[in-house]
């Protein structure tokens, strides 16, 4: 693949990452904001009592933003659930659109014979699950007045090295597919590499330390959990709509320079 044409993916990738930011910003501002507020609410009730040592204003990964007593600094919850939490989720957007435009300028052709369209879908699909799923099925976020801030470098380590650890078993289990296929076929050896992809993440899961951080006592275990699914929900939209929305640009920029080379070949005087 040219230069100019990764340069051109990578443009439209960013594009592409924007616009489901935009969306995904949708849903954390009506479905995220809400369990934050809560989680807000249920902190301050524990300060005004006896709330439990050590659990401070944090709001972990995969939440909407991190709350950090941002208030005495002259932020203002409302400015942090709008403008601030856009504009942390249009640059996440946009990062991880060009990233994940770089990673489809890669896989396209070598993963299979399927249509940029497709490939951005799969491309997708395989971030979405090992970037942010995996991770999260280990280290699930947390919301404020759950996470102790004097292990928030820990457990911010700890979650980096699972989607490592989780992208580089993706790779592993997309190149031992890659090499199954001609003596098991496309469907046994993509089915062999998925199973080797899960027992081995099994037993990372097993390996990796868990989160020393429990739930403090008396948060609403609902709550909790509606903050998981809105993080997750967040996260699902940004990846549905990315790989959407640059599937269609992929296409588009990659069809006529595919339809032009056909139209050489077939254009072609045969000899004698």
């Amino acid at each position: 693949m040219h230069a100019s044409t990764v340069r051109s993916l990578l443009v439209r990738g960013m594009l592409a990452g924007l616009i489901a930011a935009l969306f995904a910003f949708a849903v954390a501002y009506a479905v995220g904001e809400p369990p934050v507020n809560g989680a807000i609410a249920v902190e301050e009730a524990q300060a005004a009592g006896e709330a439990p040592a050590g659990h401070g204003s944090h709001a972990d990964h995969g939440g909407t933003v991190a709350v950090e007593s941002a208030e005495e600094e002259g932020i203002s919850r409302s400015v942090q659930s709008t403008f601030g939490l856009a504009t942390g989720v249009l640059v996440y957007g946009v990062a991880l659109g060009g990233i994940a435009s770089l990673a489809f300028s890669f896989a396209l052709g070598r993963v299979g014979r399927f249509s940029p369209r497709a490939t951005a879908a799969l491309t997708a699909a395989a971030a979405f699950t090992t970037v942010y799923l995996v991770p999260f099925l280990k280290y699930p976020a947390t919301p404020p007045a759950v996470g102790n801030p004097d292990t928030i470098g820990k457990r911010t380590t700890l979650f980096f090295l699972m989607i490592l650890l989780s992208v580089l078993l993706g790779v592993a289990a997309l190149i031992a597919g890659r090499r199954l296929a001609p003596r098991l076929g496309n469907w046994n050896a993509t089915l062999a590499a998925g199973a080797g992809f899960v027992v081995v993440t099994a037993v990372a899961f097993a390996v990796l330390p868990d989160n020393e951080d429990a739930v403090a006592a008396g948060f609403p275990a609902a709550l909790l959990w509606e903050f998981r699914l809105a993080s997750l929900a967040v996260q699902a939209v940004l990846w549905a709509v990315f790989g959407i929305v640059f599937g269609v640009l992929a296409q588009k920029a990659l069809t006529p320079r595919t339809a032009a080379g056909q139209e050489v070949g077939l254009g072609a005087p045969a000899a004698g």
